[in-house]
């Protein structure tokens, strides 16, 4: 029996001043997807299946290079951050794995372990930090790393990426998440072609140390910290990177890290078809790389990005099978909070996407009927699933209304009287 963070009475209390209207939405819902032919059962079934990892920095709370604002009850170190994971999981039943971040999180692999046995808890991909300094390194990464001109600043980076390997190894982790800011700020300050050699080279290192069943996953950014250049700057860079370092290499996309109006969902599609998405990084954007909560700007675009998904997934792609995470900075709100509506919001695009009539829009794409085919598409989409997301949580010991109950349950002023306060002033998302 996992501990738990919320009472199981506070969530059955919860969950029965909600029973009876959500018993009747389920059922109004059953009746009306059984008239195109669809089983809510096996509906809820898949969407009950569906799960993403949460990050262990994501329960903190954010910032920019402004200002950070902290929030009441901040975590302290990993510890409290897998508490403040297993509420989200407690909720909603959809986040049974952590992403760990090292050295944010860096401490006895054991005592991970342990931790996350405890409280029900596994490990999702490592990541790992070349984009600031520790006080204790020998080399900084204010010009780079994976990429930088010192062969033994090169060297210090590879070593961090086999150590989040070593780490994740030993608590069941079974991938690496590599994103690295290096780039450059001025025409001139690095040459493009060199620099990008200097990164294969350092990441097929890296590659070699991989344990036979784990996976290594390139991440891509437009810009930021670097404003002139990137490295791994677009999807394309990102798939010579997979196909040249070999087949445990794939691409990982994350939804925030694009200009405004590209078309991510046909970069899905693409790195579908060529067998390198290795997953994503769930988030929303204005702007480019704003890291909002999941589905809080575009839900549209979420939903197609999962139609892909859900498209590979009916045709049977070979080896399709995508890592899934949560990536957000929470400056405004509770970060529990709003990992619990992102977790819900995945879940949903995941059910609509569900409900769409493959054959019917195969059909009008045959027949160019580009009227119909967007029509169907938006029919699952204008769909209100909301009952089914419920069941799922309710019937796997989660809350029918999971930010409410989290409410109700006092968690953060608990916690906020447990942890010491933060002083706020300092800029950055540390």
């Amino acid at each position: 029996m996992s501990e738990t963070r919320i009472a199981a009475d506070i969530v059955a209390a919860e969950n029965e001043t909600r029973e009876a209207a959500h018993r009747s939405d389920y059922q109004a819902l059953g009746e009306k997807l059984a008239r195109s032919h669809i089983d809510i059962e096996t509906i809820t079934a898949k969407v009950a299946e569906f799960f993403v990892a949460v990050p262990s920095w994501g329960v903190g709370t954010g910032g920019t290079r402004f200002a950070r604002f902290p929030g009441k009850g901040e975590p302290r170190h990993i510890f409290d951050k897998l508490d403040d994971c297993s509420v989200i999981n407690e909720l909603t039943r959809a986040t049974p794995t952590v992403s760990l971040h090292i050295p944010w999180d860096k401490t006895d692999p054991k005592e991970l372990k342990a931790k996350g046995d405890a409280l029900g808890l596994g490990f999702d991909a490592m990541n790992s930090n070349t984009f600031s300094d520790t006080p204790d390194q020998a080399n900084s990464y204010k010009y780079g790393s994976l990429s930088h001109v010192d062969a033994a600043t090169r060297a210090q980076a590879v070593e961090h990426n086999i150590e989040c390997i070593e780490i994740g190894a030993a608590i069941g982790s079974k991938a690496l998440t590599v994103w690295l800011g290096d780039g450059s700020n001025f025409p001139g300050q690095s040459n493009f072609t060199r620099q990008f050699e200097r990164y294969l080279a350092s990441m097929a290192d890296i590659y070699k140390a991989l344990p036979d069943d784990w996976r290594l996953f390139s991440e891509h950014k437009m810009y930021e910290p670097a404003f002139y250049s990137t490295v791994v700057q677009d999807w394309g860079t990102n798939f010579l990177i997979a196909q040249t370092l070999g087949p445990k290499a794939s691409c990982l996309v994350d939804l925030g890290h694009h200009a405004p109006n590209t078309n991510i969902e046909m970069i899905v599609a693409r790195l579908i078809q060529f067998g390198k998405l290795g997953g994503f990084h769930f988030n929303d954007s204005k702007y480019g790389d704003d890291d909002l909560d999941a589905g809080s700007v575009e839900p549209y675009r979420l939903f197609l990005v999962f139609n892909e998904l859900v498209d590979a997934e009916y045709r049977g792609v070979q080896g399709f099978h995508p890592a899934h995470m949560i990536d957000q900075s929470h400056n405004v709100t509770d970060p529990i909070e709003s990992l619990i509506s992102s977790a819900n919001e995945i879940r949903r695009a995941y059910a609509q996407a569900l409900l769409v009539d493959r054959a019917a829009l195969e059909g009008y794409q045959n027949d160019n009927d580009a009227l119909m085919a967007s029509e169907t598409l938006k029919r699952a989409y204008r769909t209100d699933v909301e009952a089914i997301l419920a069941e799922a949580r309710k019937r796997a010991g989660g809350a029918i209304d999971p930010v409410a109950t989290y409410r109700a349950s006092g968690y953060r002023a608990r916690v906020a009287g447990e942890r010491p306060a933060v002083k706020g002033g300092s800029g950055g998302i540390v």
